[in-house]
């Protein structure tokens, strides 16, 4: 790897800005609290969390057992405090396994469908050198190697050794914004840099009272939930999938114009239902806006700004749907020159420092042993969606020594607004998580087997080889309660 400065996102804000709020003192794991504390979580709770199954998981330069861990936990603490709403008992206990989490981290690696595996990245996806670095391309959907192949000047049938030859004449940051402006996906490799972005942003933007929640079982504390699902590829599916797991009511809706590759879809759309609607027809509006009309909550994973068009920016949806929980989504952050570019697991990766970080001895860019972002991301989101619910109607606090509830008193109503990105999650891994184990946890070097969280399922797509879910609290679900269907063939309504 060259010593010299590579072309990156510029992240905006000042250094060290946005870092999580600091680890209580005690025994609650550093990086949980981190998380937890950014989606407005009470310290008292961390005291229920706890960790086992083998530390030999994921292997990195960077603490990524650790992130991974620490997202499933604040997930399956913020499941098991709205179980604990819906239930009337005390908070349930959490116990993480960290091979059920290192399994489901890579659950599209895991994936077979009748004993075929599916391609993770596209031939024209990856590290390439350039004149006077490195690049990183994604191109797993054919529009995006279209654009890149034409941006570069290539045919359409251009294979991966002429993209190479190209791109070894080129300088990385000229591919990288010849690539943007096309509407391809090409990132130069950059070093670390020392700002941080919020883990989290979460702000109440109106009273509205919450809709009253009717009791329900504690491995389905979501139940009655409906959430809107307007995301693609990993991040937000892995956070509505959780949320389908729990309970929820989980719709996904595309533009019939965008496709979604089916291997994607088999692995991310347990528990949901998919749906096509076209926002630029007036019926299919009308459609939108009926189902909107009922839903609790709303997850978008576009680029800031691009369903301002069709009505459903932040304002115009809390306006039209008072109370919601509207979750926003991206790649690289909410402010600066680069927010509103598109973005992918590996590009961040490449863009903020880790693939430098993780460069082999050969100078060769590396990668993370899993798409941590988007999956530590897809549970953060599915972790503030389920404090918010909890959070809009209740401050009730549990007793930890009898388990007993106290201090019952009134929620926070109102509408939440939650935003997340990629970014976001990359900074907290570089600078906000120490890479040692905390001191008063025992190693555990047992052997990760993942064959112990697969399992399998008939589907729409065949016999299905999958990763179980990871979240883990006293009486969470095991599997999910149906196998994903055909992408966008269900009817666009509730369940």
């Amino acid at each position: 790897m060259t010593d010299r400065p590579l072309p990156g996102p510029p992240l905006p804000g000042p250094p060290l800005a946005g870092r999580p709020l600091p680890a209580p003192p005690g025994p609650a794991d550093g990086p949980t609290a981190d998380a937890w504390h950014a989606l407005g979580g009470a310290s008292a709770l961390l005291e229920r969390v706890s960790f086992h199954g083998p530390d030999a998981v994921l292997p990195s330069r960077l603490p990524v057992r650790r992130l991974a861990r620490a997202t499933v936990a604040a997930c399956s603490l913020a499941a098991a405090e709205l179980a604990a709403l819906r239930t009337g008992g005390p908070v349930p206990r959490v116990r993480i396994d960290q091979g059920a989490v290192a399994t489901a981290f890579v659950s599209e690696r895991h994936l077979r469908i009748d004993g075929r595996a599916p391609v993770s990245f596209a031939p024209h996806s990856g590290f390439w050198p350039t004149a006077d670095g490195w690049l990183r391309t994604h191109a797993n959907y054919p529009h995006h190697r279209d654009r890149l192949l034409a941006a570069l000047g290539l045919p359409d049938d251009a294979g991966p050794e002429r993209l190479a030859a190209v791109l070894r004449e080129l300088p990385a940051a000229a591919v990288q914004e010849r690539a943007y402006a096309a509407g391809a996906l090409a990132v130069a490799v950059a070093p670390v840099r020392d700002t941080l972005l919020p883990l989290a942003e979460v702000r109440t933007v109106d009273e509205a009272a919450p809709r009253p929640l009717d009791p329900a079982p504690a491995d389905r504390p979501a139940a009655g939930i409906r959430v809107l699902d307007l995301t693609r590829v990993i991040a937000g599916p892995v956070a509505t999938r959780t949320l389908a797991l729990l309970g929820a009511d989980v719709l996904r809706l595309d533009p019939p114009r965008l496709p979604e590759a089916d291997d994607a879809h088999a692995d991310t759309g347990f528990g949901k239902r998919s749906a096509r609607l076209d926002l630029a027809g007036s019926a299919d509006r009308a459609v939108f806006e009926d189902l909107l009309a009922t839903a609790d909550v709303v997850i978008s994973g576009y680029r800031p700004g691009a369903l301002d068009a069709y009505g459903l920016a932040p304002g115009a949806l809390f306006a039209r749907r008072p109370g919601l929980v509207l979750v926003e989504l991206n790649a690289w952050g909410w402010s600066g020159p680069w927010s509103g570019r598109r973005g992918f697991d590996s590009l961040v990766q490449a863009g903020c420092g880790i693939a430098a970080t993780e460069a082999g001895a050969d100078g060769r860019p590396g990668a993370l042993p899993a798409q941590a972002l988007d999956h530590g991301t897809g549970y953060l989101v599915a972790a503030g969606v389920l404090r918010s619910l909890t959070d809009q109607r209740t401050d009730q606090r549990t007793d930890q020594r009898t388990d007993q509830r106290t201090d019952q008193r009134t929620g926070r109503p109102g509408g939440r607004h939650l935003r997340y990105s990629l970014a976001g999650t990359a900074s907290w891994l570089l600078h906000g998580i120490t890479p040692t184990a905390d001191p008063h946890l025992p190693p555990n070097d047992e052997p990760h087997d993942p064959a112990r969280w697969l399992t399998e399922t008939d589907s729409p797509y065949g016999r299905l080889r999958y990763a179980l879910p990871p979240v883990g609290y006293a009486g969470a679900p095991a599997d999910w309660t149906r196998p994903p269907g055909r992408w966008g063939t269900d009817a666009p309504r509730w369940a």
